[in-house]
């Protein structure tokens, strides 16, 4: 049976000897004298120490869990108890669905993984149709992320003229937000029977999600002053009143690959440029990771997609009800539930079928 062994269904993928030799490496750290020097750099140990211990934690758990399970397997082959039989298959479920869960975790180890994401959406063609789209999908992700136990911050908004948003970027954060998130990035596809069309005509939109770690300052990107050029202007949308009341937005671009970042959600231009900072070393530091993935994908001859091109997803709202993923082929008929922020059959799909991809 599937529980009888929550290592091997974990593909090979956690090593025992490895975390706990990695906690202690933590306190070896954390013994130091000079530890709490930089205390920012101090909780963002503990942090990745607590990650390691929860991770541990529950695999000792999961490993308990099934060794109760076999003695009450035993205890009901030999008494032929229907009412064991049930609670046996009840708690066999519950195990399978925790050792699932585990395994999804184990995917995200790579060394960006575990730090927080900034997801950007921005609609393509169709006016107020693509902008209503663009607001779906907003809710959608900060729905998902509530789930989760995620924190989001609005980074930048602007509203569209009539309904729905013409671009956001938020931060969402929390361990492994951008190894979830990840798996989101492309161009999402809506057919549905347009509330903006008299005629009830039945219209396709497309907005593109862009997701990016959040870099820290432990990772080194080289910008140079005199490659940005920095504007600012008035803050609108969401965010509250006092944000309008002085150009206090940052818009920076990054001159040599015309990236162009805006910050508008802060109380004042000082922090507004240093998250948009933040967020420019984030886009950089996004696109060095792609042009190395290019590269290999170039040596194995492979095809890499354009990213505006690469529809990943169709939201289907009529003539059917159907959410598919064209990478995967994961799809549900639930449309609402997926719109309310259940994602995570996308999410799952997407880092197993990566993982397999890799190991081929």
């Amino acid at each position: 049976m599937k529980w009888r062994s929550v290592s091997k269904n974990s593909g090979g993928l956690f090593d025992l000897d490895i975390k706990q030799e990695m906690i202690l490496n933590f306190e070896e750290k954390m013994s130091a004298p000079d530890f709490w020097d930089d205390n920012e750099r101090a909780q963002s140990t503990i942090a990745e120490m607590n990650a390691v211990k929860s991770v541990v934690d529950e695999y000792e758990r999961m490993q308990s869990e099934q060794e109760d399970l076999e003695t009450m397997l035993e205890l009901a082959e030999e008494e032929d108890d229907e009412e064991m039989d049930a609670e046996l298959k009840k708690s066999v479920a519950g195990l399978v669905a925790k050792v699932a869960e585990f395994e999804l975790q184990l995917l995200l180890f790579e060394p960006y993984d575990k730090l927080n994401a900034i997801l950007e959406l921005h609609p393509g063609a169709g006016g107020t149709e693509s902008q209503d789209w663009c607001q779906m999908l907003y809710r959608m992700y900060t729905r998902w992320a509530e789930k989760h136990g995620f924190k989001v911050e609005l980074l930048d908004y602007l509203a569209g003229d009539e309904a729905g948003i013409k671009s956001v970027t938020i931060s969402v954060k929390g361990h492994n937000a951008y190894g979830y998130l990840k798996a989101e990035k492309g161009v999402h596809r809506l057919v549905r029977i347009s509330p903006f069309d008299a005629a009830g005509r039945r219209h396709t939109s497309f907005v593109s999600c862009d997701i990016m770690p959040e870099i820290d300052d432990d990772i080194e990107i080289e910008i140079r002053s005199e490659d940005l050029k920095v504007d600012t202007y008035r803050a609108s949308g969401a965010g509250g009143q006092h944000i309008n009341k002085t150009e206090s937005a940052i818009r920076i671009t990054h001159v040599p690959s015309g990236i162009v970042v805006s910050c508008q959600t802060q109380r004042s231009q000082i922090q507004n440029r240093e998250r948009a900072m933040q967020m420019l070393r984030s886009k950089l530091y996004e696109r060095k990771i792609e042009e190395q993935q290019k590269h290999l994908a170039e040596i194995r001859g492979e095809q890499s997609d354009i990213a505006w091109g690469s529809q990943i997803r169709s939201y289907v709202f009529h003539p059917y009800s159907m959410v598919k993923d064209h990478r995967t082929s994961v799809e549900t008929g639930n449309v609402g539930a997926v719109m309310d922020g259940d994602l995570d059959m996308f999410i799952d799909g997407y880092l197993r079928s990566k993982i397999r991809h890799e190991e081929n």
